[in-house]
C-alpha cells in the first residue's frame, strides 16, 4: 500500500516542493520517518498516532516506511504532522488518492485531532497557485492563504471535518482573506514640543526615505520623533503588503492571519544580538531587519550596540537584503528598511553643557562616539543634533501641524518624484543609484559651484557625496521644484554635521 502527500519546505520566504511519500508493508509494526527530518518531524510519529486514535482509527500492525523527498533538503517544523497523516489514510484506504492528488497539505497535529495553525502558510499558498495546485490548510490559517489568488482552500479546524469534507459529507466554507483585525495607532507629531529643526528632517527622511542619526542628550525628545516617522511614511502598496506578510508569517508573527497594512515599525534593544538583529538561529528565521521591511528599524542607544553587530548592518543597507548564511542553511531574506538612530553625545549623555557635562569633556564624547564604526556613520542619510528642550518650550503650547498634515506633504512628495521618467514611482530618493541620480540631479550653477566646494573641503566619501544629492532632491521634491538651488544645497549639507561628536 502506497500514498502520496504534497507539501513544502521552507528556505526564507521561498518553498521547496516535498512529497511525503507511505509505505504500508508486512513486517513488524514501526513507523519509520526519513529523509533528513528534524526533531520536530521525527516526533510527528507519536502526534499522527494519538491523533488518529482519537477519532476513532488505529494503524494496521504493520511497517510503516514515511520518506520526505527529496531526501537531502533539511525538513523542520511541525506543518508535515498532516500531510504524513493524510498519506497513511490514503495508503490505508480511508481517503482516495485523486482527494488529495492536487493539493499541498500543511498542519500540525494536536492529541487529540485538531488541527493547529502554523508558520508560512502564505508562502506555501503563493507557491501551491504558481504551481497550479490548492491547499489543504489548518482552519487558523484560511484567511491568510486566501490572498493566494485562484486556488482552492480547505481549511478544516480538525480531522473529523476534513475527512468528512473530503468524502463529500460535509462541505467546508472557503475561508475568506481579511486584513490585520487592529491597524496601529501612531502617536501624533502634534504631541512634541520644540524641536522645529528635528521636525524638518522627520519630513525630509519620510519624503525620501532617508536613514537619519539624532544625536542629543537624554530627555530631548529623539525616541519620541522615531516613534512618529512610521505615520508619516506612504500606506503600503499591495506588493509590499503581501511581501511584509510573507516574512511575518515565516517567523510565526501572524496571529490573525490578516493582511498586513500598516508599514512596520521594529526597535530591538540594544542588547540584541546578530542573530537577532540579522537573522539566523535554529532554523535561520528573519531578523529583526527583515521584520522591518518596507518599514522602520529604530536602534535607540546606537553606541550601546556591540560594534559587530552594527557592522553587520553595512551590507543590507546597501543591498536591501541579508544573505542568513549558517553550516545548514543558506537563506536570502528582503531587507530593505529606513534606519532611524538615536543616541547620546557621551556616556553621561551632556555633552556640550558646561553646568552638567563629566571632567573628562570633551575626550569622553569623542571615546564614545568611537563606539559606532566611521562606515557604520557614512551610512545615513541625515544626521543632527536634537537639543534639549528648554522650560520655556515645555510650558508653550504645542505645535499645531499634525501627523496627517505632514503625511500628506510627503505623499504629494512622493507623486511629485514618481512623475520623472527616470525614477519608479515606489523608487524612493534614498534608493536612487548614481546614473539614476546624474539624471535627476539637476542644478543651477550657485548649487553646483557650493557642492564642488563642500566637497573638497569636508572631504566627503563618494557615499556621502550621493547622500547629499538625494537628500537634496528629496528637499527639493517637498517644494515641488525641478531644479536644485544653492539653498537646497545648503539645507542638504547642514544635515551631514555632527557638531556635539566632533
Amino acid at each position: 500500500m502506497h500514498a502520496l502527500i504534497q507539501t513544502v519546505a521552507f528556505r526564507g520566504i521561498d518553498t521547496i516542493p516535498v512529497n511525503v511519500q507511505v509505505h504500508i508493508a508486512n513486517g513488524l509494526p514501526a513507523i519509520a520517518v526519513v529523509g533528513l527530518a528534524d526533531k520536530a518531524v521525527a516526533e510527528s510519529r507519536e502526534r499522527v498516532r494519538a491523533a488518529l486514535s482519537s477519532i476513532g482509527l488505529a494503524l494496521p500492525p504493520k511497517r510503516i516506511a514515511v520518506n520526505l523527498a527529496p531526501a537531502d533538503v533539511l525538513k523542520e517544523g511541525a506543518h508535515f504532522d498532516l500531510p504524513i497523516a493524510l498519506g497513511l489514510l490514503v495508503a490505508m484506504g480511508v481517503v482516495p488518492q485523486d482527494a488529495v492528488a492536487d493539493r499541498v497539505v500543511l498542519g500540525e497535529l494536536a492529541l487529540d485531532g485538531s488541527i493547529q495553525a502554523v508558520s508560512g502558510i502564505l508562502p506555501a499558498a503563493i507557491a501551491a497557485a504558481a504551481a497550479g495546485q490548492h491547499l489543504i490548510c489548518p482552519a487558523a490559517c484560511g484567511a491568510e492563504a486566501a490572498w493566494a489568488a485562484g486556488i482552492d482552500i480547505i481549511a478544516a479546524a480538525d480531522l473529523v471535518s476534513l475527512l468528512n469534507h473530503l468524502k463529500g459529507v460535509q462541505i467546508l466554507t472557503p475561508p475568506q482573506a481579511k486584513y490585520r483585525s487592529a491597524m496601529p495607532h501612531y502617536p501624533d507629531m502634534k504631541d512634541l514640543k520644540g524641536q522645529d529643526t528635528a521636525r524638518r528632517v522627520l519630513e525630509i527622511a519620510a519624503a525620501g526615505g532617508h536613514n537619519l542619526l539624532m544625536v542629543g542628550p537624554p530627555g530631548a525628545g529623539k525616541s519620541m520623533l522615531a516613534a512618529r516617522l512610521a505615520g508619516l511614511l506612504p500606506a503600503l502598496s499591495a506588493a509590499e503588503a503581501l511581501q511584509v506578510t510573507m516574512l511575518h508569517s515565516v517567523a510565526g508573527r501572524l496571529v490573525d492571519g490578516g493582511l498586513i497594512q500598516a508599514r512596520p515599525f521594529r526597535e530591538p534593544h540594544h542588547s540584541a544580538s546578530m542573530a537577532a538583529l540579522v537573522g539566523g538561529g535554529p532554523r535561520a528565521r528573519p531578523g529583526e531587519i527583515s521584520l522591518a521591511h518596507n518599514g522602520v528599524l529604530f536602534l535607540d542607544e546606537l553606541a550601546e550596540f556591540a560594534r559587530p553587530v552594527l557592522d553587520s548592518l553595512r551590507q543590507p543597507l546597501e543591498t536591501g537584503q541579508i544573505v542568513v548564511a549558517r553550516a545548514n542553511h543558506n537563506v536570502t531574506y528582503p531587507a530593505r528598511f529606513q534606519l532611524v538612530a538615536a543616541m547620546n553625545p557621551c556616556r553621561c549623555g551632556y555633552l556640550g553643557d558646561p553646568s552638567r557635562a563629566c571632567g573628562s569633556a570633551p575626550a569622553c564624547g569623542r571615546k564614545y562616539a568611537a563606539r559606532v564604526s566611521g562606515p557604520m556613520i557614512d551610512r545615513f542619510d541625515l544626521i543632527i543634533e536634537v537639543p534639549e528642550v528648554t522650560p520655556a518650550t515645555l510650558f508653550s503650547p504645542a505645535a499645531s501641524e499634525t501627523t496627517a498634515v505632514i503625511a500628506r506633504r510627503v505623499e504629494a512628495a512622493r507623486a511629485y518624484a514618481g512623475l520623472r521618467p527616470q525614477q519608479a514611482a515606489d523608487c524612493a530618493n534614498a534608493r536612487l543609484q548614481p546614473d539614476q541620480l546624474a539624471e535627476v540631479m539637476i542644478c543651477d550653477d550657485d548649487a553646483t559651484l557650493l557642492l564642488q566646494t563642500a566637497i573638497e573641503q569636508s572631504r566627503l566619501s563618494a557615499r556621502a557625496y550621493h547622500k547629499v544629492q538625494r537628500v537634496a532632491r528629496s528637499i527639493a521634491d517637498l517644494k515641488a521644484e525641478a531644479t536644485i538651488s544653492r539653498a537646497t544645497i545648503a539645507e542638504a549639507l547642514a544635515y551631514r554635521a555632527m557638531p556635539l561628536l566632533a
